[in-house]
């Protein structure tokens, strides 16, 4: 069996044509190469996978071979392009510092740069993640990077830019490399599907290239793993079951019983989002991203924004023509809301399921209707579609409450005329209707008055609401009556007592002892609490909740505080140890104390440790 060698490096380019998405940097090095302005050292800078080692040894190749092309590109033929791409150039040195990183280890790279080249014109040196050298790495480095000898370059590559040091920087021509973007990266799998006999869809490979996240070599490794995967056919529903993608099938059918607030089969639809083993922050997720592409579907000159293939673009757009903007704002933000208070909650499907009722009745909830689940004012997602291309005329004419005259239908509804009329008499007239008949006057007038009715009622009924509101409030604020007072007029003993009450409301140990030992006093209306240290202090100031429990209880709704230290409380200093005593200086304490210690140490022959006197 053959060794197998991954995309990344069998489809690795070796010349700047072939590098993806990096157009802007391989024609600047090919326009310096051309002119004769290249630089002593680079540094090139952005993401993982984008190919910035890649143009690195493009480079580093085409600075040494013996027949470049005319469009400054490497010949892949001469002795030192053919001993580049074996690995056995002497000129070509590599050096990954996120293993040597040392001072060592640069000092040995320095001792390199001073030989000159034994074939070709310059030595080369790739230092990969130079951002993980040390400082003093660093600084040992500089001298040489600044004045190197006339055939050294240098060429560091990184992906944190902001860790090297400002004097790296400043010696180097830096180059920002980009995020590979879907399109290219997409374009380049189905090249290597072409070289490898691989029929793919092309809604699998956007997977492929989506997943991959700006990373042309990511989106290698993912293809290398599909194939393994899925054999010589790459069908999207292998991609998305490989690679655990939410399809998207679900979030256009969620959208569908959006648009026709249909609960149930929104419930339906994420339960079996949640069967398929997918998380509910991953449907979150989807789901707004879907929304903004059906944003971005509204209007032709955004469409370019949209990375996906041209049958999924189609579907998008046929949707989002039955969507308003008004719905998807709403529900964009719904969903936004519901991704940031996810991670708090408990009850995480609970959470998920009440965000997609309130996205299904957001319209209703502004407009104030009826939020009812019954069947019969359920729509069919088909008559959205259908009415979508012809969309309502905007009303020129003015509104039919101010048509008619006021006094008019109140006199023609009381008129009991058409009521009295019997039957009778209506059936010979339905035949031949005669001039004098009184009824028609009769029937068409009421008809001019009806469509007012449920307009007055409608546009009555927020104002009541507020009404009503407002007479609430007036009710318990009559009802309630709020005694509000002045700190000075609070007894010392009612303000100790609401002190020491909600001291003792404390779960924590210390913070109670702490509350239990502050002298509460009043001076100048100000709550004056005089803790005994600093520390105590810093605790009470972060127990926030204290004032308003004790603005309630005392009744004063600007009562102020103020944390003072007691330094009449304060610990005082520890009296300093005893000194350690010698031997002669424990002799003389003692004779001090007792003359007698002389005779016994005479009568016995004893002496201390030291000279006596």
């Amino acid at each position: 069996m053959s060794q197998f060698i991954v995309s990344a490096r069998k489809y690795r380019p070796t010349r700047f044509v072939d590098v993806v998405g990096q157009q802007h940097v391989s024609q600047t090095l090919k326009n310096a190469l051309q002119n004769d302005h290249l630089a002593h050292a680079f540094l090139f800078c952005g993401p993982r996978g984008v190919g910035k080692t890649t143009c690195a040894r493009i480079l580093a190749k085409v600075l040494n071979c013996q027949n470049v092309t005319e469009d400054h590109e490497p010949c892949n033929t001469c002795d030192s392009c053919v001993a580049f791409n074996n690995n056995a150039s002497f000129n070509i040195t590599e050096l990954d510092a996120a293993s040597n990183n040392s001072v060592e280890h640069i000092r040995a790279l320095i001792e390199q740069v001073r030989f000159a080249p034994q074939q070709g014109k310059y030595k080369v040196f790739i230092i990969d993640e130079v951002h993980m050298l040390s400082t003093t790495a660093f600084n040992a480095f500089l001298k040489t990077l600044e004045e190197p000898p006339p055939y050294a370059v240098f060429i560091l590559a990184t992906t944190e830019k902001h860790k090297i040091i400002p004097t790296i920087l400043s010696r180097c021509q830096i180059f920002d490399f980009k995020r590979i973007q879907v399109a290219a990266m997409v374009d380049h799998l189905e090249s290597i599907c072409r070289e490898e006999g691989i029929d793919a869809d092309q809604e699998a490979l956007h997977i492929i290239a989506q997943k991959a996240d700006g990373a042309l070599r990511d989106s290698l490794s993912i293809f290398d793993r599909i194939v393994s995967f899925s054999g010589k056919q790459i069908r999207y529903k292998d991609v998305i079951e490989n690679l655990n993608v939410l399809d998207y099938d679900y979030f256009f059918k969620m959208v569908d019983a959006l648009l026709v607030q249909d609960v149930q089969q929104l419930l339906l639809i994420f339960d079996q989002i949640l069967r398929n083993g997918f998380d509910p922050d991953i449907f979150l997720g989807g789901l707004a991203e879907h929304l903004r592409n059906l944003l971005v579907c509204k209007d032709e000159s955004t469409l370019q924004l949209l990375a996906m293939s041209d049958q999924l673009g189609v579907r998008y757009r046929e949707q989002a023509q039955v969507s308003p903007v008004s719905f998807l704002l709403n529900t964009m933000s719904l969903a936004n809301e519901c991704d940031i208070h996810y991670k708090t909650a408990r009850n995480k499907r609970l959470h998920v399921e009440m965000y997609l009722i309130k996205m299904a009745y957001a319209a209703n909830a502004v407009s104030g209707t009826d939020l009812t689940l019954a069947p019969e004012k359920k729509k069919d997602i088909s008559e959205l579609k259908a009415a979508a291309p012809a969309p309502a005329p905007k009303p020129t004419s003015t509104p039919v409450i101010t048509q008619p005259p006021a006094p008019e239908p109140p006199s023609q509804a009381k008129t009991p005329e058409p009521e009295v009329v019997p039957a009778a008499e209506t059936s010979p007239a339905a035949g031949e209707p005669s001039p004098a008949d009184p009824q028609e006057p009769q029937v068409e007038q009421p008809e001019e008055p009806a469509p007012v009715a449920p307009i007055e009622e409608s546009a009555a009924k927020p104002m009541t609401a507020s009404l009503s509101l407002e007479a609430l409030d007036a009710e318990v604020a009559d009802e309630v009556e709020v005694q509000v007072r002045k700190l000075e007029d609070v007894p010392m003993e009612e303000i100790a007592k609401a002190w020491s009450s909600y001291a003792d409301s404390i779960t924590d140990d210390l913070l109670r002892g702490i509350l239990r030992d502050t002298k509460v006093l009043v001076e100048e209306g100000v709550l004056i609490a005089m803790v005994a240290t600093s520390y105590a202090k810093n605790e009470v100031l972060q127990e926030r909740e204290m004032m308003e429990y004790l603005r309630e209880e005392l009744q004063v709704p600007d009562l102020k505080r103020e944390i003072r230290i007691d330094e009449t409380r304060k610990k005082k200093a520890p009296p300093p140890k005893k000194k350690l005593l010698t031997p002669k200086e424990k002799y003389i304490q003692m004779r001090e104390q007792n003359p007698m210690i002389t005779e016994i140490r005479k009568r016995f022959d004893l002496s201390p440790d030291s000279d006596t006197q």
